[in-house]
């Protein structure tokens, strides 16, 4: 227990250099996350006989990836980063991976925001392609989470995102602090826990939407209980009641917009 207490000290975020440029686990995982969902969607459409081609998922694939990229991006300089106002009025810098000449990576994504990118993505995909909107999105809300559990890893082995100070036996030591590992929680929470319940329920499911629906439901369900051992965003606090977080108000209105959803859909199904 006292190496993993330590991981951190005997760890490098850096995977390896490629011409002087360092490449992060996290950017591995990044990659494993979105190749793992899209095998996942392709498995789900051959073993459950879905109608969409390949051909047509590695395409929605290029138009998803663009719009999460952006929406997570535009997500975190609107609600997280303390410099919003700066990168409004410069908005050629929100991708720059360059300071002072040297190449430092793009840091500070949103995860609500990268949902809408998602949303509003898919929604001009289906429009453009006449494909059902919400069967698609069915379809994304089981190949996802396992995924997802690529992306906390990456952020555990990139020591970001960390935990709160804790007196556990099995927290890690960051920033002079022993802190629960709060990403691998939430990689339990947010990535393999909601990948059963959905995997199991598809097959069951009463309506087209009704899993992207309960995925927005438990994600922010998810999101909210593993909010309480992750450190708030240093530059934001706590944002109300000297407790609630950014991340749990945007969960809070992920689960109310969603339980909406459900209410419309299902009463629109039994009429």
């Amino acid at each position: 227990m006292n190496y993993w207490n330590h991981i951190y000290e005997n760890f490098s975020p850096i995977a390896f250099k490629i011409f002087g440029i360092s490449v992060h686990w996290y950017g591995i995982m990044y990659v494993l996350a979105l190749l793992s969902a899209l095998y996942i969607a392709k498995w789900l459409v051959k073993h459950d006989k879905l109608p969409i081609t390949n051909e047509q998922l590695d395409n929605y694939f290029i138009w998803v990836e663009v719009g999460v990229i952006l929406g997570a991006r535009l997500g975190y300089i609107l609600f997280y980063d303390p410099h919003t106002s700066y990168y409004l009025t410069h908005p050629w810098q929100i991708f720059n991976p360059f300071m002072d000449g040297k190449f430092v990576g793009i840091s500070g994504m949103s995860y609500h925001g990268a949902v809408v990118g998602f949303l509003l993505a898919s929604y001009l995909y289906t429009k453009k392609y006449k494909i059902n909107f919400w069967f698609l999105l069915d379809l994304v809300a089981v190949s996802v989470p396992l995924g997802y559990i690529f992306g906390r890893v990456g952020n555990f082995l990139n020591q970001r995102l960390t935990g709160r100070v804790t007196d556990e036996p099995w927290g890690i030591y960051a920033y002079g602090h022993l802190r629960h590992p709060s990403q691998l929680y939430e990689a339990f929470l947010e990535g393999f826990l909601i990948f059963i319940v959905l995997f199991l329920y598809r097959k069951h499911k009463k309506f087209d939407g009704e899993l992207i629906i309960l995925y927005g439901i438990l994600y922010g369900l998810a999101r909210f209980i593993a909010e309480f051992y992750r450190q708030p965003d240093i530059q934001l606090g706590f944002i109300c009641c000297g407790w609630l977080t950014m991340g749990q108000a945007l969960s809070i209105l992920m689960i109310i917009i969603s339980a909406g959803f459900y209410y419309i859909k299902s009463r629109h199904t039994k009429s």
